[in-house]
């Protein structure tokens, strides 16, 4: 099982970034989450935040609620053609990462501030997603998220693994290798057909 503490912010509050050391980011679409589910985690906050964690994580794997926009393939693929960009333009390294259909993991070792990372990464598939759906200046990405440092190699692995094996525990495949949007699968079809034309200097 898989046992770690979260920090939960929202983009105008600090967080603790330590340096030289890996990061598990998690963020979700807008309206991902419906208000009663927002509100119980709110009330649980007596609770160890890797269980609330947990909680969130399971809601966000049924896909019961809000936009699925992350299914379809071409939003996937920008997805995952930006988060390689990151590493290519040196926002971060690029450890493992997932792509559900309403919400993305990503253990990344932070080049930058976190805050600046995250904010590039979203701001950029957001607006190729809009675009992609015909729905330009609304918005995508729910603007908090949770982050975590990794601790030590063992909690890396666990953590690599947590990511990669989300789409088995979500019931979608059966092997991590199986689903195309993940570090588990990198052969998998469609990653270049995001053209990424307008990134922020």
């Amino acid at each position: 099982m898989l046992v770690f503490y979260l920090m939960y912010y929202e983009r105008n509050l600090p967080h603790w970034q330590p340096p030289g050391k890996d990061i598990f980011v998690t963020w979700r679409l807008s309206g991902s989450l419906p208000e009663a589910v927002r509100t119980k985690l709110r009330h649980n906050a007596s609770l160890p935040e890797g269980r609330r964690f947990r909680e969130l994580d399971r809601y966000l794997d049924t896909a019961s609620h809000g936009p699925l926009w992350l299914r379809d393939s071409k939003i996937a693929a920008c997805v995952v053609e930006v988060l390689r960009k990151s590493e290519r333009h040196e926002y971060c390294g690029l450890h493992a990462f997932v792509v559900m259909p309403n919400h993305v993991h990503v253990l990344l070792e932070p080049h930058k501030e976190l805050r600046c990372t995250t904010k590039w990464i979203k701001g950029t598939t957001a607006r190729q997603a809009n675009k992609i759906l015909g729905r330009g200046g609304q918005p995508f990405w729910q603007d908090e998220s949770f982050d975590h440092w990794i601790r030590n190699s063992a909690e890396f692995d666990r953590v690599t693994m947590y990511i990669e094996r989300n789409p088995v525990a979500a019931g979608m495949v059966q092997e991590p290798w199986q689903w195309p949007w993940s570090s588990a699968s990198m052969g998998g079809t469609g990653f270049n057909l995001c053209s990424v034309a307008s990134e922020p200097s």
